[in-house]
């Protein structure tokens, strides 16, 4: 079995580039520049498989890349894609049978339709504990300005694969330069919840959005604080090569994306986050967040630096029993944390698994489901070629096979 797993794996490596090196020409690294490279390289090597054999590709798409995942409790799969250059037909789409179709119908999907019903371009997609998806419409293209009334939250009942609720931003919480990212719930404050996003702007302030799902009403929290921004001067290495903006025409620079990955603790008091270009997490009080009457200085005092992890993520997740899921977009690995969010150590890490990018536990059949979009081979970071294999790739990855067996990765 194991002979034929490895050669299913090297067949699909073959066939579609996951974990090997382009032939077209690829940026020049720079050891002066980047004295981390080497050491990272090391790092790849030691992480390049760990519960390899226990990860499942469980489906590929073709067309724009997919960046969100989510589950329901009858193991129903979601996936979105938000527009990033590639021709969109649909923004949120069902996995059936190994097929992506338009969800909840390809009306509800029409971009030339009435923008503040319509999916746009979706970035992310949830799965509530009361089994809704919500799809968070960043209503931008490429990261410009929202269009108007585009962006917005919205809520599907699965149970019918109908929209049940809709919250649009005030002009206050959603900027011309915010860029929604990814969602998480608390339905247990206030009378219907709160939702938590992620403004990973590149080029205005970044932050949290608080969202009371009740009344609509929405509020910035850690607006442009230290720990939501992207790191000075970052560049992740990935797939051994410090990743940067390489656009035609312009100069060279750094990643500016901030605010990203968010999970909830189970306890419903801990909010973690992270931002893109960096390798800290952070922390804070999801009871400050939520308190009207706490003052910016009040939240921002409640923010714990959970340290460099040797690693940047994407994606974040919280699992039933507490864990904390974090992707590492640096080593195509997944790593898990404690409860507390303290001990780390890879889960799974396969070298198919470029960026990845979403993760989510809410099925009820015991997997942890992810995206690999290649983004990084995306043409603005490789002076305007694009490297990228299709198909992109979904996985899933038994949790209890991760267990005691899971390495901690050196650094």
């Amino acid at each position: 079995m194991r002979v034929t797993l490895l050669i299913i794996a090297a067949a699909f490596l073959m066939a579609t580039g996951y974990g090997c090196k382009s032939d077209e020409p690829r940026a020049e690294t720079e050891p002066d520049r980047f004295p981390q490279l080497a050491r990272a390289k090391d790092a790849d090597q030691r992480a390049n498989q760990v519960n390899s054999d226990k990860l499942e590709l469980y489906a590929t798409v073709k067309g724009p890349m997919p960046t969100g995942i989510a589950v329901s409790k009858e193991n129903r799969v979601f996936t979105n894609f938000p527009r990033w250059g590639d021709p969109v037909e649909y923004t949120v789409g069902e996995i059936k049978e190994g097929k992506v179709v338009p969800f909840p119908s390809q009306e509800l999907n029409d971009p030339n339709g009435d923008l503040s019903k319509n999916l746009f371009a979706v970035q992310s997609v949830v799965v509530d504990e009361r089994n809704r998806l919500w799809a968070l419409d960043t209503g931008s293209v490429n990261f410009t300005p929202p269009k108007p009334n585009a962006a917005k939250l919205v809520a599907i009942d699965l149970s019918k694969n109908q929209v049940v609720k809709t919250i649009h931003f005030k002009p206050d919480v959603c900027l011309p330069t915010t860029y929604l990212n990814d969602v998480r719930f608390d339905l247990n404050r206030g009378k219907e919840g709160m939702a938590f996003i992620t403004d990973s702007s590149q080029a205005g302030p970044n932050g949290i959005i608080v969202v009371d799902l009740a009344s609509g009403d929405a509020w910035r929290r850690l607006n442009d604080h230290p720990s939501t921004k992207a790191e000075p001067n970052f560049a992740p290495i990935v797939e051994g090569e410090p990743l940067m903006s390489r656009i035609p025409g312009q100069p060279e620079a750094y990643m500016k994306i901030g605010s990203d990955g968010i999970a909830i603790g189970k306890d419903k008091e801990t909010l973690f986050y992270c931002p893109l270009a960096g390798r800290h997490l952070y922390s804070v009080s999801v009871d400050a967040l939520a308190d009207r009457n706490k003052s910016d200085q009040d939240v921002a005092g409640t923010v714990k630096d959970l340290g460099d992890r040797g690693y940047a993520s994407d994606g974040l997740e919280t699992g039933s029993d507490g864990s904390i899921y974090l992707t590492d977009y640096e080593h195509n690995a997944v790593h898990v944390r404690d409860a507390t969010g303290q001990t780390d150590r890879v889960l799974v890490a396969d070298p198919r698994m470029i960026w990845p990018d979403t993760l989510s536990a809410t099925g009820s059949d015991g997997y942890l489901y992810f995206t690999a979009n290649q983004l990084n081979r995306q043409k603005n970071y490789h002076n305007g070629k694009d490297l990228r294999k299709q198909p992109y790739a979904i996985f899933r990855f038994p949790i209890e096979a991760g267990g005691r067996t899971a390495t901690a990765l050196a650094r």
